[in-house]
């Protein structure tokens, strides 16, 4: 009568083991960069999409994402990254960085006076 008992706890058991799920691989960690400085220089934040044509001529490059888009412009010496997003019936520049970086703020302002009113590099 015991012998039954145990084949069936046994069972049991090997029945638990044998529908448990391998465990998950361990993922790395990789630490987020430092978060730019806050602030938009004055006279950049707010421009709309044509205005910004206008101060710094067509972008290099364009990535939408749904309405939000975000220009950048090259020069030798630097990037900028303007970021639109709607208001209305017009794309505003809402945030702008720089690499390399301003000492206060997100963009350095000698970067954004050498790409002001030049053409992008080819």
């Amino acid at each position: 009568m015991i012998r039954p008992v145990i084949a069936i706890v046994l069972c049991a058991a090997l029945a638990g083991c044998a529908t448990r799920q391998p465990a998950a691989p361990a993922v790395a960690r990789v630490a987020l960069p430092v978060a730019p400085p806050q602030g938009e220089p004055g006279d950049i934040a707010g421009l709309k999409s044509e205005q910004l044509k206008v101060a710094f001529g067509a972008p290099v490059f364009v990535r939408r994402d749904g309405a939000i888009q975000m220009w950048r412009y090259d020069s030798s010496t630097c990037k900028a990254f303007f970021f639109l997003y709607p208001y209305g019936d017009a794309l505003l520049v809402r945030h702008v960085e720089t690499v390399p970086r301003g000492r206060d703020i997100a963009a350095d302002s000698a970067c954004l006076d050498t790409l002001r009113g030049h053409p992008p590099l080819s």
